[in-house]
């Protein structure tokens, strides 16, 4: 059986760490480390797990036994572990929050949690504001003052919203290209520039050789509430709300080296090296070198042709198979900013007036989309019948008659959280079906108009909730209609949007362009779908309208690579091929 390359070698250790935390909570006494020993081993690995599970060699890697074999094959195979979901059930969520705190390590949690009933971090602050660990054996005044601040503090490790660290990290580098000048450059790296559901420090690169003013220029930034560390090439500020930054200077004769080293992954990274020393090169944020003669460093696109690879879009760099992609020049063309034609679920507020419309339909018009859909009703967060104002929806019904010259077609639309062809939606141009319960039964048929599916997030990892929500890809592909991607709880991440796409089904990029123009959902939700390996033709709103309104075309994917190339020779002087 062929496992799958989706899986990173950082992605199955970091699962065998979480399995080792829990065991470490539950008081086991040797496992624990049994399974941290195998994760090192795996990231120290030279190639995929998968290739070693392909060829029945897991159990040849050192600290990898029958049974964490057995472990590791049911994770590549399927994308999840019953063993560790049994393991999430039995400790509860805060024990583990409560582990990750600064100085808190697994044996002080469980002791709180068993002794001192503390589940969470906020229970530990009520537990010392109480008095309950004053006199406690080995919790002295020290002690609790450390727990005190370790309460109040970011955990260690913490992880931040992506759609948090975008628009911070886009000021403070918008801020340091306005002090560059020629061909310095600027740009975020990072797990940032890889579109990662969560991020953990942001890192930004500069290309110059004037480090005293561009770190001058850091420290008066936006948002930039202290500096930890300043040195030569190197400086570390602290956003407000905790979010680290690290800014590197590197001369420009290294800056794609550096731009490859630390945007990552790990794993990526790993390869890279490997297939470098197999040439007899050697490859690091300073450049590609043949013994001491530097070949290669300026652009990513020479470093990674100088080890016989095509240039690998951010996004996929996890180690995921793009770099065997790479050595065959196949890796795919990733859908762009440019092939986005519309989108299909402008949603505006129950209170919206005509100039908040007309706002929307304005942005839309400076984002060069051909059309937009506004849903004019369908449900609120409950489910319930929600409709825009009348005077809004008047306003509305103008735009959509008297379209002015260079502006989207407007579309109006309703959602639904039931397939329904009744008098209620037939005033709408297309229909919109919220996953609120279970999905429609498989033989369900649909009428004309229905485009996507909405509401449906992130898979859970409650067992019954991740029956449902598979329960809704599989119809949705199987009837034609897409899924939005993007980010918050109510669209699919990359990983959702992965599964969606090895299901034969099509995601619906969220522009944001009912939203304020400075709002990250727009980049973000173009940047999971590329982490998806999504191409023009897995995306809904990438298609014509005068496609969709074809009797012969009612799904992407038809004569995408035609559509694709068109789009982006039209917009090639627009600046909008990139998401950053």
């Amino acid at each position: 059986m062929r496992l799958s390359a989706m899986v990173s070698n950082t992605e199955a250790a970091e699962l065998l760490r979480s399995i080792a935390d829990l065991l470490d909570l539950q008081g086991e006494q040797f496992k624990p480390e049994a399974y941290r020993r195998a994760a090192r081993s795996i990231e120290s690995l030279p190639e995929p797990l998968s290739k070693y599970a392909d060829r029945g060699e897991l159990r040849a890697i050192p600290g990898i036994g029958e049974a964490i074999s057995e472990k590791l094959t049911e994770f590549l195979a399927t994308g999840r572990l019953g063993y560790l979901d049994q393991l999430r059930t039995e400790i509860p969520t805060g024990v583990v929050q409560l582990m990750r705190l600064p100085g808190i390590g697994p044996k002080t949690a469980r002791r709180l949690w068993i002794e001192f009933r503390v589940e969470s971090p906020s229970a530990l602050r009520t537990a010392i504001d109480a008095g309950r660990l004053s006199g406690a054996k080995g919790f002295g005044e020290r002690k609790i003052a450390q727990f005190r601040e370790a309460a109040g503090a970011r955990p260690a490790g913490a992880r931040t919203p992506i759609a948090e660290a975008w628009p911070r990290a886009q000021r403070l580098v918008a801020a340091i290209r306005e002090r560059l000048t020629g061909e310095e450059r600027a740009e975020i790296a990072g797990s940032l520039r890889r579109c990662r559901e969560t991020i953990g420090d942001v890192d930004l690169l500069v290309g110059s050789r004037r480090s005293t003013e561009v770190f001058d220029r850091v420290a008066q930034g936006p948002d930039v509430l202290d500096v930890l560390l300043r040195g030569d090439t190197k400086m570390t500020v602290v956003l407000e709300g905790g979010l680290q930054v690290d800014v590197r200077v590197v001369d420009l004769e290294s800056y794609g080296a550096a731009l490859v080293y630390f945007t990552g992954s790990k794993d990526h990274n790993v390869r890279l090296r490997t297939l470098a020393k197999d040439l007899g090169l050697k490859v690091n944020e300073y450049g590609v070198y043949r013994g001491e003669r530097r070949i290669a460093g300026r652009t990513e696109y020479d470093v990674y042709d100088a080890i016989g690879l095509s240039w690998i879009p951010p996004e996929m760099r996890e180690d995921r198979g793009e770099i065997d992609l790479a050595t065959t020049d196949s890796v795919p063309q990733l859908v762009e900013l440019a092939d986005l034609r519309g989108d299909w679920h402008g949603r505006l507020a129950a209170d919206a007036t005509p100039d908040d419309l007309d706002r929307a339909l304005a942005e839309a018009r400076r984002r060069r989309l051909d059309y937009v859909g506004i849903l004019v009703h369908g449900t609120d967060e409950e489910g319930h019948p929600a409709e825009l104002p009348a005077e809004t929806r008047q306003r509305l019904a103008v735009r959509r008659e008297r379209r002015r010259p260079g502006e989207a077609r407007v579309l109006v639309g309703g959602e639904f959280a039931t397939v329904t062809n009744g008098e209620a939606d037939r005033e709408v141009d297309f229909r919109v079906l919220r996953a609120q319960g279970p999905p429609p039964p498989a033989t369900q048929r649909l009428g004309t108009g229905w485009r996507l599916v909405s509401h449906l997030g992130p898979a859970p990892d409650d067992a019954a909730e991740r029956e449902r929500w598979e329960g809704w890809l599989a119809f949705a592909a199987s009837h034609g209609l897409w899924i939005e991607v993007g980010p918050g709880p109510e669209r699919l991440d990359s990983d959702g949007a992965r599964e969606l796409l090895r299901r034969g089904g099509a995601v619906h990029v969220a522009t944001g362009f009912d939203r304020p123009p400075e709002d990250p959902t727009g980049p973000i939700s173009l940047g999971f779908a590329r982490r998806a390996w999504a191409k023009a033709s897995d995306v809904g709103n990438a298609l014509r309208l005068a496609d969709l309104e074809s009797p012969a075309s009612a799904r992407p994917g038809q004569d995408a690579t035609m559509r694709s190339s068109a789009r982006r020779a039209r917009s090639a002087t627009s600046g909008r091929t990139s998401i950053s």
